[in-house]
């Protein structure tokens, strides 16, 4: 049985895995890189929503597939500040679709100009911290909330949101 992340980044992967090995002991986790079919700075809950869940339906119906999995990162205009926010779509086989959103804080003037003016917030941190790869590490939340949450965790709680309502759902048929 597999379960397929619509993603290689490292730390939605790790939040998947975590999450998902105990229920799942024998599942085999699958990366494949698909498109959200949203800008690649979503700039709503809205678009964030959608490009998980486009994400995951790409991947059902692929041979042993228990379900899979899309995970998105996106920002939100609140009372003129851009907050992070955060979805994951679980999407089984028979087209069930699961949905939960994560954390989301307030990013700092400097950054949500520079996603206002069309750029990417994994790019823009990697320049704002001086170093490669954020996106696949602690990620902007571990950056801004001072390694307290990370991606990888803050992903995490998304993901138990959707295995506990795809627990759920199996338990109510």
């Amino acid at each position: 049985m597999q379960i397929i992340i619509g993603t290689t980044n490292k730390a939605k992967t790790k939040a998947v895995e975590t999450i998902c090995r105990p229920y799942y002991p024998d599942a085999s986790f699958v990366n494949k890189e698909v498109d959200s079919f949203v800008s690649a700075q979503p700039l709503s809950n809205e678009e964030t929503r959608q490009g998980a869940i486009n994400r995951a339906k790409q991947l059902i119906g692929q041979g042993d597939t228990l379900f899979g999995i899309g995970l998105e990162g996106g920002v939100q205009e609140i009372d003129g500040a851009l907050y992070m926010c955060n979805w994951g779509a679980l999407v089984t086989n028979s087209g069930e679709v699961f949905t939960a959103m994560g954390a989301g804080i307030p990013l700092p003037d400097e950054i949500a100009e520079k996603l206002r003016a069309g750029a990417e917030l994994g790019p823009v941190m990697d320049v704002y911290t001086n170093r490669k790869g954020i996106r696949h590490a602690e990620g902007a939340i571990g950056v801004f909330t001072d390694g307290l949450i990370t991606r990888s965790m803050m992903f995490e709680h998304i993901m138990s949101l959707l295995i506990g309502q795809y627990e759920l759902s199996k338990k109510l048929l």
